[in-house]
């Protein structure tokens, strides 16, 4: 019989890495945030100027 190899396991995941990881999520997400509720805003002033 031929010996499996073992699966390749991730490197363990430093603190400074999960810190990057979480700030780049934490930025993602609030940019994210900010585009949709610019968006809304400029819709509901679309809104007004054309339903009045």
């Amino acid at each position: 019989m031929a010996e499996t190899m073992p699966h390749s396991m991730p490197a363990p995941l430093t603190e400074d890495a999960f810190l990057a990881d979480r700030q780049r999520f934490w930025g993602s997400f609030t940019t994210f945030t900010l585009i949709s509720l610019i968006s809304v805003v400029i819709l509901l002033i679309l809104m007004a100027i054309f339903l009045v």
